[in-house]
């Protein structure tokens, strides 16, 4: 399967219905960020059910925290934009996925010279979650676009905008949509990728 979704959580405390909802679209997904307020402890009881009941250790992503990635054996991490915390992780163990969110063309080659797996680049379109901030401009994206790392697409993604993005992102990463569609609507939003692409 081609890795072109990775869904982020809410950023609150999860629940039986979270774990529940992840378990479904599981199959329509190829990585699950955790961004939650919920201590290490609590994150990672929630993570011990997730992975009991069926979900694929290798689509969880650990935000920032070495500690709980280690802990439960998991192989991918993802952290702030310009945090060298990701630049040394990945140095040190280069068999982890580590990845990084950016904003501007440096950071985003700085995690190419870093040899970071990709990054979350954006916002690309208004968002909600960025209310009096404006989208990247056409030429901030397009110079993004040239550095040789999988940029993954960030920042008001939906059924509709995926088609506005131009060519070159290696995928989208999304809170809203991902965690209220379906996963037929997930599958279905693949195909039109595949198609676009």
């Amino acid at each position: 399967m081609i890795a072109i979704f990775i869904a982020i959580t809410t950023y609150k405390h999860l629940t039986a219905s979270d774990l529940q909802h992840f378990l479904d679209i599981s199959e329509g997904i190829d990585g699950l960020l955790f961004r939650t307020p919920m201590s290490r402890d609590e994150l990672r009881s929630f993570l011990n059910r997730l992975i009991a009941a069926g979900f694929p250790r290798d689509k969880i992503i650990v935000h920032s925290d070495i500690e709980l990635l280690e802990a439960l054996n998991l192989t991918r991490l993802h952290c702030r934009e310009m945090d060298t915390l990701a630049f040394h992780y990945k140095e040190h163990h280069p068999e982890v996925q580590v990845s990084m969110s950016t904003h501007s063309v440096d950071s985003v080659k700085q995690a190419y010279q870093h040899h970071l797996d990709y990054v979350f680049y954006g916002h690309i379109f208004p968002t909600a979650s960025k209310p009096n901030q404006q989208p990247r401009t056409s030429s901030e994206i397009n110079d993004v676009l040239h550095v040789p790392i999988p940029i993954y697409a960030i920042g008001g993604m939906t059924e509709d905008t995926i088609h506005q993005l131009p060519p070159g992102f290696a995928g989208i990463c999304a809170i809203s949509y991902f965690m209220n569609a379906s996963l037929q609507q997930i599958q279905h939003l693949r195909k039109e990728w595949l198609k676009d692409a």
